[in-house]
């Protein structure tokens, strides 16, 4: 497999120059959450469900939480999908939503578990405390993202089989492939994944459970 890594945005790294020294916050202890809670992902595909452990990764479960509880991933387009790596999604259809949240970092976690299929993570940057909105499950074990500093949060429990099927032809974005350009899609939202990009699948509604 050739050596991927998974930008929050291409380039990223220069925009994220000044902060590379400890931007993100943490929030791990600003708010209490569920030691462990569940996710249902309503899609075009259909329904997928997510079980979050806060131990393994308190900082990103606790930031998931916020974004599936105010409803930040409904209507998101699954924007990078490669079989046999990932399926990643994370920026809102309105750009003004995005761009509230694309510099709310959150610090970094240690990696206590293993990139394997099914699990998930959130999206980052090379810089430390870069991850904000997007994340991404494993289509297959994904070892070398563990050394990579990629700590998943929690575990696809239901409906592999429909995260396996989302729409996978654009291919990576560039400069490596012609797929999204997550800057486009920041400043335009589904105006340009709709316009550009009419195939992807898409999350009508992500809910906890109780």
């Amino acid at each position: 497999m050739r050596n991927r890594r998974i930008w929050l945005v291409a380039g990223l790294t220069a925009i994220l120059g000044g902060c590379s020294s400890g931007g993100g916050g943490s929030e791990a202890g600003q708010e209490i959450i569920p030691a462990v809670y569940r996710a249902r992902f309503e899609t075009s595909k259909g329904d997928f469900v997510v079980e979050v452990y806060r131990e393994w990764a308190p900082e990103a479960a606790l930031r998931f939480h916020q974004l599936v509880a105010e409803g930040y991933f409904n209507g998101n387009r699954i924007f990078r999908v490669l079989p046999g790596f990932v399926a990643q999604w994370g920026i809102n259809g309105d750009p003004a939503v995005t761009a509230q949240w694309r510099t709310r970092f959150i610090a970094d976690d240690p990696v206590r578990q293993s990139n394997a299929r099914g699990y998930v993570s959130f999206a980052k940057s090379q810089a430390p405390n870069s991850r904000s909105t997007q994340v991404f499950v494993n289509l297959a074990d994904n070892p070398k993202l563990d050394t990579m500093g990629f700590a998943p949060f929690g575990k696809v429990i239901q409906g592999m089989e429909v995260v396996d099927s989302f729409y996978a032809g654009y291919g990576e974005g560039p400069p490596a492939g012609n797929g999204p350009r997550q800057d486009l899609a920041m400043a335009s939202g589904n105006a340009y994944f709709v316009s550009q990009f009419p195939s992807l699948d898409f999350i009508r509604r992500a809910m906890l459970e109780k």
